[in-house]
């Protein structure tokens, strides 16, 4: 700090000394925050961290500065206003707290993940049906394993599902009493927030079971001829009732309730998800999700704690490898931890393959400049044939208007082109060749199974 040299001499008081004592401790704090904001990459962990230790740093202050009651106000106000202004704006009084949007498109991840996993398979079945018809034949079977060896490492290593991973969020075990002061005085990860053994088998059979349910009840609606006019199918009201005398057993019963019930059952399912929403929405229910308070868990985002534990973690997972140990050792840890870097990676996978998808689409595309850069294998194009010139004792078309057949000279009915590539009426065109066998412009030998019809 620059002092003028007119005012060496002067004595400084006690409240001047601590005012700038309070501006040098500030200006370590704002240094401070830059070194958190380097690590971390979304506001809204920035925000929980200044939260968090907010109240640790406000106590420190006031300690260098001799704990007087003045200086901790004043601390405190500093430090309200800093996390209150500027960058470090609270939206809500919870930050961690996802919005709606964000679960939504979670969801949305998780739907279209099956569809286009369906897609990919049925096109490759076409090319290698020997290996791949079965697995479509049984695709919500082989989703539904693939995707529990994916969620239950999700759930084990980051505490969330795969979807919600990539959105940046978390599942926590949820608090009977949550206080932010006791959260921010105890700093980390709390054990309490974990996920245990029992919440994670749950939240499994539900990341499964409920997408599964549903497709195998869509697909089995839709085989019974559900959500078609009966009128598409031609199926009067004579062969709906033989049908019905045919199929007079409890099974058919069965399955034309279902085919009734179903729709009523899957309205009623999505109208209760809707009123969860905007009872989240609307801050009446921490569960956006009706599951999820069963299986007391809720969905958080993730803060610099998580992050910092994820890392911690992962540095364990991932040990320097020791040189001096054998070839096998090595080899044998490589395998043995390249599942887990496989699923960790469809994080950076799923994007990359979006992208390479999208890019294929444009890159054959007709408006693509690959089109015309490429070379037909079948070599250039065919150059039209040039046109044939009239013969000197030939019909002459010079003076005849557009439109207007060359033989009767009224207005050209039914077009019909000569080999030759000159236009008259059928009729005309017909008697011609009939008569001399020939065109009548260039002269040139034709028959009548040349003739052409023009559709105009």
């Amino acid at each position: 700090m620059e002092i003028d040299e007119a005012e060496e001499d002067q004595p400084v008081s006690p409240s001047t000394y601590r005012r700038e004592s309070l501006a040098f401790l500030a200006q370590r704090f704002f240094e401070w925050l830059g070194s958190i904001e380097e690590e971390v990459s979304s506001p809204s962990a920035m925000n929980e961290e200044t939260l968090g230790f907010k109240r640790r740093c406000t106590l420190r202050l006031s300690r260098e500065l001799g704990s007087s009651n003045e200086d901790s106000e004043l601390v405190w106000e500093w430090t309200e206003n800093l996390t209150s202004t500027g960058d470090y704006i609270f939206v809500s009084n919870d930050p961690l707290k996802p919005s709606l949007f964000e679960l939504v498109a979670q969801e949305q991840l998780r739907d279209l993940l099956q569809p286009a996993l369906k897609y990919v398979l049925s096109v490759f079945a076409q090319r290698y049906p020997r290996y791949l018809i079965r697995i479509v034949n049984r695709h919500e079977e082989f989703y539904a394993a693939l995707m529990f060896f994916v969620e239950r490492h999700y759930l084990r290593t980051h505490g969330a599902s795969f979807a919600e991973n990539f959105y940046g969020l978390k599942r926590r075990r949820t608090p009977v009493f949550e206080t932010e002061r006791a959260r921010a005085a105890v700093g980390g990860v709390p054990d309490e927030e974990k996920l245990r053994g029992r919440e994670m088998w749950r939240s499994l059979v539900l990341l499964i079971g409920i997408p599964y349910l549903r497709a195998k009840a869509q697909d089995y609606f839709e085989a019974l001829g559900g959500g078609v006019d009966p009128d598409i199918l031609d199926e009067n009201a004579a062969t709906q009732q033989q049908r019905a005398l045919t199929e007079e057993n409890m099974v058919a019963n069965l399955r034309r309730a279902f085919k009734v019930v179903y729709p009523w059952i899957n309205l009623t399912f999505e109208l209760w998800l809707l009123l969860y929403n905007i009872a989240y929405l609307f801050e009446k229910t921490p569960f956006y999700r009706p599951w999820l308070g069963w299986v007391g868990v809720d969905i958080r985002r993730l803060g610099v704690d998580d992050m910092r534990a994820a890392r911690l973690a992962t540095q364990r997972k991932s040990p320097i490898p020791d040189i001096s140990k054998g070839l096998l050792t090595r080899l044998r840890r490589m395998l043995l931890s390249s599942p887990r870097l496989l699923l960790d990676s469809l994080k950076v996978l799923l994007p990359t393959a979006i992208f390479f998808v999208k890019f294929l689409e444009w890159w054959y595309s007709p408006s693509s400049p690959a089109r015309a850069l490429s070379v037909s294998p079948l070599g250039p194009a065919v150059p039209p044939p040039r046109l044939l010139s009239p013969h000197p004792l030939g019909l002459r078309i010079d003076p005849i208007k557009y439109g207007e057949c060359g033989l009767c000279h009224e207005q050209i009915a039914n077009a019909t082109a000569f080999p030759s590539g000159y236009v008259f009426c059928y009729r005309c065109a017909y008697d011609y060749v009939q008569k001399h066998g020939k065109c009548p412009v260039t002269l040139l030998p034709a028959r009548v199974w040349q003739l052409r019809k023009i559709l105009v």
